[in-house]
């Protein structure tokens, strides 16, 4: 079985096959997604997602995307996060909801990964992630 970002992303897909192949024969650097299957996606303003992102230990971060202004800093969570996070300014995606992904390894223009998939499942701890996301604050990303 394969361990590459590509095949853990799509297997998040109703139907997996169809989505990589579609994917890898239109070259597509865009596709949507289901939240809430293999993992939530919470939302955070790029003054906070930023430094929290820097101060995430980089070998236990999971995947994050960032918009092309980058005014949102969006980070893949366990799936349920969202529903239980609580937090002013969030956006959280979790079950009943889809986003837009780039390709892994192509990256793409409307929106990009700031640490892409690795394959490995390896999400955003959210213990971690919410004392990241108050450093931020503190230290003036408000």
């Amino acid at each position: 079985m394969e361990n590459t970002g590509l095949h853990w992303l799509t297997q998040a897909a109703p139907d997996p096959d169809a989505l990589r192949e579609r994917w890898e024969r239109t070259g597509l650097g865009l596709m949507p997604l289901p939240a809430g299957r293999r993992w939530d996606v919470l939302a955070v303003p790029g003054r906070l997602g930023r430094p929290a992102l820097a101060a995430l230990d980089p070998r236990s971060r999971g995947p994050v995307l960032t918009d092309s202004g980058g005014a949102y800093v969006s980070f893949l969570v366990p799936v349920g996060a969202a529903d239980r996070w609580i937090g002013t300014g969030v956006r959280r995606a979790g079950e009943g909801t889809w986003i837009v992904v780039p390709h892994p390894e192509r990256g793409g223009r409307a929106v990009r990964w700031l640490v892409p998939p690795d394959g490995s499942g390896r999400l955003n701890e959210l213990a971690s992630l919410e004392l990241a996301l108050h450093a931020a604050a503190v230290l003036g990303g408000r």
